[in-house]
């Protein structure tokens, strides 16, 4: 479990807050931290506020992107501080916690976290099947992104415990990213070959069907079927003019 659920810190300013958030993962037995643009790492800071973590820092994988970051995971679940949202349910940590829990169980799982002072891109929350918000008190809702980190690893520990012996014969788990940008890719490339992409709605269109895919969750088998079906439509059409 504690290389299963993986998570990913986005544009992190404060070395500090990296430090401290592999701190915390370590008290709740989480070990896979990725992250992505760094601004200032690797830094001394970061080791001293990691105190007994240090090697959890010192194995962290630096990345350019979120989709190197999440592109082996099924299940991918980013933190807002937006109450709800029109393209993603959002769940607070003890639900998110038990949908970490039941997909790691077959592939690796991530949760996404922003940068201090804007969170996550959109096209980043493109990218996750839900949101996580931890509500807080209205009169100061903001909280530390190490203080975010310590919430939802505990809440992932307690699940994990609960759930020893689940029933393994859960529904399978959502495709990985990797599986899904393919798909994207190649619905993408259809979607030219047939005349219904336009260049004056193309990048809102494609941002749409990624959220509906996320939304969607398909499995392995059903990136499959998709795939096949596309590669059908492909056969028969004419590349459009």
């Amino acid at each position: 479990m504690s290389a299963a659920i993986r998570f990913v810190l986005v544009d992190t300013s404060h070395p500090g807050n990296i430090g401290a958030g592999a701190r915390a993962m370590k008290n709740m037995g989480l070990s896979s931290l990725v992250l992505v643009r760094p601004q200032a790492h690797p830094n001394p800071e970061s080791l001293v506020r990691a105190s007994g973590a240090a090697d959890i820092v010192a194995r962290a994988s630096v990345l350019p992107d979120v989709a190197s970051a999440v592109a082996d995971c099924g299940l991918v679940i980013g933190t807002t501080a937006r109450p709800r949202s029109a393209n993603h349910r959002v769940l607070d940590a003890r639900e998110a916690a038990r949908e970490l829990v039941a997909a790691a169980a077959s592939r690796p799982a991530a949760v996404l976290f922003g940068g201090e002072r804007n969170g996550l891109a959109n096209d980043e929350l493109a990218r996750c099947h839900a949101l996580l918000r931890i509500p807080a008190a209205a009169a100061y809702e903001s909280l530390n992104l190490a203080q975010a980190v310590q919430i939802v690893a505990y809440e992932i520990h307690m699940t994990s415990l609960g759930e020893a012996g689940a029933n393994p014969d859960a529904a399978a788990p959502p495709a990985t990213a990797k599986e899904m940008a393919a798909l994207e890719a190649h619905l993408d490339a259809v979607m030219t070959q047939v005349g219904f992409l336009h260049n004056r709605n193309a990048g809102q269109l494609r941002l749409r069907i990624r959220r509906l895919l996320s939304r969607a969750a398909p499995d392995d088998g059903e990136v499959r079927i998709l795939r096949g079906l596309l590669a059908a439509i492909e056969r028969c059409t004419p590349p459009a003019e």
